[in-house]
């Protein structure tokens, strides 16, 4: 076998996922991807074995990609078992078949979760992430223009803890790796990242109470506190930020519970 770190030319046998949609059920189809440079990532590696299936008429492989460079999280694929596969702290696209020695065998496959849907072999729909931001990650109060850089004070120690949270892409690696599917690192980041900043204050109730709302609607299952979801995220953000969503959820449903009924709803002036 020639060694990880080999330059040598290496092959593979690529098992992947091949499903037509989320409605037609699928299977594995392997194919062989010979004379692989090592220096090649895992992405330009699909291109090439795209390219033989095109030539010979075939319908190329379906996988999600746009940066390339670790930073969109578009290219979210399980790699033997493990999100995003082997290495840590890294997406799919920064891979690189000198990962992988020469005839091994490569089990590729869609992020599994009833929350994201097969569009298309290795590809899915991840739209219920979008609806979670949606539902509160976001400030609505008016600002008025930039302010002084130093004209609102914040400690570091929230201004550090904030960029943390605000690395998450968004990829759901976190919800592939969890065995309930949970959401709740993603979440988590969201909410802690506007929720640590003055401006976020104002909405920080409402914003941890819609978003947990929106994600239990959407299906995602609930979280065991196993922590694959921090061992699996390409920005190794903490499920420290977990238990800071939850002390946040737990004050803000008590402060919802207390708080007087609408003037409409009661009937008063």
């Amino acid at each position: 076998m020639v060694a990880a770190n080999s330059t040598q030319p290496l092959s593979i046998t690529l098992r992947v996922w091949r499903q037509a949609d989320a409605r037609q059920p699928g299977k594995f189809v392997e194919y062989q991807a010979r004379e692989l440079s090592p220096d090649m990532s895992f992405l330009e590696m699909l291109d090439v074995v795209n390219d033989q299936l095109t030539v010979k008429g075939e319908d190329p492989i379906a996988f999600a990609h746009d940066c390339r460079e670790g930073i969109c999280g578009t290219c979210s694929c399980t790699i033997n078992g493990k999100p995003h596969g082997p290495g840590r702290g890294v997406a799919t696209c920064q891979i690189y078949m000198r990962t992988f020695r020469d005839g091994d065998v490569v089990t590729v496959e869609p992020f599994r979760a009833a929350a994201f849907p097969v569009v298309k072999d290795l590809v899915t729909d991840r739209s219920a992430f979008d609806k979670i931001q949606s539902a509160g990650g976001f400030i609505t109060v008016r600002a008025g223009s930039a302010p002084e850089a130093n004209g609102l004070p914040v400690p570091k120690p929230d201004a550090d803890l904030a960029m943390d949270a605000a690395t998450c892409i968004g990829c759901g690696a976190c919800v592939a790796a969890c065995k309930n599917a949970s959401a709740m690192l993603f979440v988590a980041a969201k909410v802690s990242h506007l929720g640590l900043m003055p401006q976020g204050q104002a909405e920080r109730d409402r914003r941890v109470l819609a978003m947990v709302g929106t994600m239990d609607e959407l299906g995602f299952g609930n979280c065991t506190n196993y922590y694959e979801c921090s061992a699996a995220c390409p920005k190794l953000i903490s499920h420290d930020f977990i238990a800071r969503m939850n002390g946040d959820y737990l004050k803000a449903s008590f402060r919802a519970a207390l708080k007087p009924e609408s003037a409409g709803a009661s009937g008063g002036v």
